[in-house]
């Protein structure tokens, strides 16, 4: 197998002449016409030997360590079709990771081993409209048995890409007088299963898209399925969910950082070629030299601290690296919002514009500062873990 530099210029490469190639397409147009070039691009993947890096060879994957899976992150984030066309796009790479973990024989053969292929898509349907996101232990939602079944009914949103999934991993109460951090538990939902509807793709800073990246509105009334489609055990929901988080925000930073080289690519490009007057190129300013300057060096330093936390968790466990990966969260998602900021800065009106993917991102991507926990949630969990070896003990 090619080492991690090897492969990390394949995908590079790959990305150069496979996907930017088609990526004005996916910015200009709607996502139906196309998706047959994204599935072809699909499919080159799989022929160039890149498909699913995540997961085992047993499931047509690569087998990479998260540290290697983070230079190849890192490479697919200069599109924003990059992970899709690899399929390791969130939330499928989670929900792959989740159900290859902890899934019964069963559901790996019914769910998982389709998603490894490519053959359907999934989503993952925690956050609730009427509680807050920063404390995932309160949910609404609520499972209750019956027999051998869950009838489940939640109102969820921002259930990302569930427009054309085939099915919903939902996080509800299965037992409100438990412990807060053993209430809940992960389901398995079809989204054909009666009761389940997807009320609608929730605009985006005035983009509600279409298919994969779309975020939605979904409502469970009544919704029944077996007791076999619980994930893990009964109670185990934040456990899992916390489990799946860590490593993902490894995904998330890197593919942050991907976004950043490219952005700060196209700022240079631009500022080399775009003429203030006769002679005189824009990035003979200083202030242009600067906002490029104060972004590679932020951007160096997320993605060491980034790699440095992918370590930790390959070597100790998500769990023990979680003061790494609160810090690696808020401080990749600030570096992203600067470089972007100073990106659409540089280009001028052509930054507002989807002639470049700097708008596309601007939009889409004010959001990492939110979602997996806003900044300030990690920021005091840094905190409070560092003033706990000075004896003091924080309250809320």
């Amino acid at each position: 197998m090619p080492n991690d530099a090897t492969l990390r210029e394949r995908v590079r490469d790959f990305v150069d002449q496979v996907l930017l190639p088609i990526e004005h397409r996916y910015l200009n147009q709607p996502w139906g016409d196309v998706l047959p070039a994204l599935e072809e691009a699909r499919h080159e993947a799989k022929r160039r030997g890149l498909w699913a890096p995540h997961l085992p060879p047993a499931l047509g994957g690569r087998g990479v360590s998260l540290a290697e899976f983070a230079g190849v992150s890192l490479e697919l984030g200069r599109t924003p079709i990059g992970h899709f066309a690899l399929n390791c796009q969130a939330p499928d790479i989670g929900n792959m990771e989740l159900l290859h973990a902890h899934g019964t024989a069963d559901q790996k053969e019914r769910w998982l081993e389709p998603l490894a292929r490519g053959d359907i898509r999934s989503c993952f349907a925690m956050t609730e409209r009427e509680r807050a996101g920063s404390n995932p232990v309160w949910l609404d939602a609520r499972a209750t048995r019956d027999g051998d079944h869950y009838v489940i009914d939640a109102h969820k949103w921002f259930t990302s890409a569930a427009d054309g999934a085939a099915f919903a991993i939902v996080m509800a109460i299965t037992d409100p007088d438990a412990a807060p951090h053993q209430r809940a538990s992960q389901i398995i939902v079809p989204t054909g299963t009666p009761g389940y509807t997807l009320v609608r793709n929730i605009k985006v800073m005035g983009d509600a898209g279409e298919g994969y990246p779309t975020h939605a509105e979904v409502r469970l009334d009544g919704c029944r399925v077996p007791v076999s489609n619980r994930i893990g055990r009964e109670g185990e929901g934040f456990a899992l969910a916390q489990e799946r988080l860590g490593p993902g925000r490894i995904h998330h930073c890197m593919r942050w950082m991907g976004i950043c080289e490219r952005a700060l690519d196209l700022t240079c490009r631009h500022a080399a070629s775009r003429e203030l007057s006769p002679g005189v190129p824009l990035a003979s300013r200083q202030s242009v030299q600067h906002m490029i300057a104060d972004s590679r060096a932020e951007m160096d330093a997320a993605r060491l601290l980034i790699l440095d936390c992918a370590a930790q968790i390959d070597r100790v466990g998500a769990a023990a690296a979680r003061e790494s990966v609160s810090a690696i969260k808020f401080f990749a998602a600030g570096v992203l919002q600067r470089v972007l900021d100073r990106a659409v800065q540089v280009h001028g009106a052509l930054g507002m514009t989807d002639d470049t993917p700097l708008a596309y991102w601007y939009r889409h991507e004010r959001a990492a500062r939110i979602y997996d926990g806003a900044d300030e949630v990690h920021k005091t969990v840094v905190a409070r873990r560092i003033l706990k070896r000075y004896g003091v003990t924080a309250r809320d």
